[in-house]
């Protein structure tokens, strides 16, 4: 089979070599991955500076979709032909995450899946959204489930609050996306004008350019009535957190879903009122393969589409992680494979 594989950090080392299909343990499925997309995590983890014990040749990429080839001697729950996704914390099926469910992560512990075919535990797949195509759904694995898991299982987001979402990354193009679905009113922050005129075509009720507006925390009360946003998902860390705590009122969440600015959290109890507005700063990294499943229905009955910026065929995987690395685009970056 066809594997894209990187031989050294940098993306001047990502080759496509043919290396053995996987054989199947008795628990696993052989899934035919049509299609992948890329994570902030992808690009760090390509450059080394995420390293995270990679070695060499190491197959990238953590999200893809695909299709059912084989299953082991003891897998019932998949047959050939069916369209799955597969869940980025492997061993997460449900609840809160502990020791033993956080220890497997796809493109870590185990070998990425842009490669034709994936060898992946039965209970590390989710089935596919029916309205959606590969390379829809690729999106699906830390992006969207991140959105998901942030704003209706951790912050408990119900229809009438305000969200407040960051830039047109994938996480926050999502927590747009199924803020609307659940009945929210979404302001969202941006860098121009024509990418504001973008999130306001998503179905965002405002779009501030931080550009514009460098304290944009007063916009985001002055366009709600004087009063912060319920929730807000910090997506960039070090430059944002500060003015991410200030634009949520008493009570208000934000969660930390990135750190595109730097892994840093320069906080001041009293500048940034963490204690007076009693303000929950919640950590946040996917959801389990159970939120997976609730969020691929809620996405069939909605509906919705992930936004895709472009898409790369697995010739093409350097430019494609130029594209991300750039920080031009509007959405997710897809490769397809044979």
């Amino acid at each position: 089979m066809k594997a894209v594989q990187l031989t050294a950090f940098g993306t001047d080392h990502l080759v496509i070599n043919d290396i053995p299909t996987p054989s199947l343990k008795a628990n696993e499925v052989l899934v035919n991955i049509k299609a992948v997309s890329l994570n902030y995590l992808d690009l760090i983890l390509l450059n080394g500076t995420f390293s995270r014990g990679v070695q060499f040749p190491y197959i990238p990429a953590s999200d893809g979709a695909g299709v059912v080839t084989a299953v082991g001697a003891e897998v019932t729950r998949w047959k050939p032909g069916d369209r799955v996704v597969v869940q980025y914390v492997q061993n997460w099926t449900k609840g809160k995450v502990d020791t033993e469910s956080n220890k497997v992560r796809v493109a870590w512990q185990t070998p990425g899946v842009m490669s034709e075919y994936t060898a992946i535990p039965e209970h590390g797949l989710v089935k596919m959204p029916d309205n959606l195509r590969f390379e829809e759904a690729a999106t699906l694995p830390i992006a969207a489930l991140t959105a998901w898991y942030s704003l209706i299982e951790q912050a408990g987001l119900r229809p009438g609050q305000t969200v407040l979402t960051q830039g047109t990354g994938g996480v926050s193009l999502f927590a747009l996306q199924i803020a609307k679905a659940a009945g929210a009113k979404v302001i969202a922050t941006t860098s121009s004008e024509t990418k504001a005129d973008r999130l306001k075509a998503l179905g965002a009720d405002a779009a501030i350019n931080y550009r514009q507006y460098p304290e944009w925390h007063e916009q985001v009360k002055a366009l709600n009535g004087g009063e912060g946003a319920d929730i807000t998902l910090d997506v960039a860390g070090a430059a944002t957190i500060g003015q991410s705590l200030l634009s949520v009122r008493e009570n208000g969440f934000v969660g930390t879903t990135g750190f595109i600015a730097g892994p840093e959290l320069p906080l001041d109890i009293h500048k940034h009122q963490i204690n007076l507005n009693f303000l929950r700063i919640q950590g946040l990294a996917v959801g389990s393969a159970e939120s997976f499943e609730a969020m691929n229905r809620a996405i069939e009955v909605n509906d919705i589409h992930p936004v895709i910026d472009s898409v790369f065929a697995m010739e093409q995987a350097r430019e494609a992680y130029l594209r991300l690395e750039s920080g031009q685009h509007i959405g997710k970056i897809v490769i397809t494979l044979p």
